[in-house]
């Protein structure tokens, strides 16, 4: 279902022809407007603060700098844009690293362009954005590269802890948890601070799919 109102979107990508060709994808979705478009890192950074955009589709590697450097700049200001990473890398070092820097969702250039207007759909309804491949990347990489609880109890979580945690993994904005569970936004915000610190993660897309994993 189309948002009420359309998200504005930048694209930071150092390629023209890719960017022509996303814009076309783009304007398939009626949930975006676009905005700008930016052909380096700094330029990206610099229309991000200048036209604080709903959402930002940005690059991994471009020539300048990277998109994780541009990422970190971007969530330090402050920004409330949700950032959704679109590259050819799938690496998991790669994933990871965007993840933890704060990326709200990691796309493959590769990926069918039907699938790729899908997932903008998903994220544009505030869902997290990663493939089925990406998640089950993602999820293996989490098991090898630090202990982590293998359930919510194991963890210390409290039961409101849960609840949140329950409603992040669906997707949910902290706006709209605080809704749900009659309590505010800053209360959500300590709380996911909180669980992320027991569940020894970083993110809340690390987060959603610990809580998926351990559900199977």
């Amino acid at each position: 279902m189309p948002l009420e109102t359309p998200q504005s979107l930048l694209i930071v990508d150092d390629h023209p022809l890719f960017r022509k060709g996303v814009r076309y994808l783009v304007n398939m979705v009626p949930d975006f407007i676009i905005v700008g478009e930016a052909s380096c890192g700094q330029e990206g950074i610099d229309m991000a603060l200048e036209l604080a955009p709903d959402m930002i589709l940005l690059d991994l590697n471009m020539k300048d700098m990277s998109g994780i450097e541009v990422l970190k700049v971007i969530k330090a200001s402050g920004s409330d844009a949700r950032v959704v990473m679109l590259t050819v890398s799938d690496q998991a070092s790669d994933l990871v690293a965007a993840l933890r820097a704060g990326a709200d969702g990691y796309l493959l250039k590769e990926m069918e362009p039907e699938d790729l207007v899908e997932k903008l759909a998903e994220a544009a309804a505030g869902r997290i954005t990663l493939t089925e491949r990406l998640i089950n990347l993602l999820a293996h990489a989490m098991r090898h590269d630090a202990i982590h609880p293998k359930t919510p109890s194991e963890a210390g979580l409290t039961e409101q802890e849960q609840r949140i945690l329950e409603r992040v993994a669906a997707g949910k904005s902290n706006k709209l948890v605080a809704r749900e569970l009659g309590i505010t936004e800053g209360t959500v915000k300590v709380h996911v601070k909180h669980l992320l610190r027991k569940l020894n993660l970083r993110s809340r897309v690390e987060a959603t799919v610990w809580f998926v994993d351990q559900q199977k």
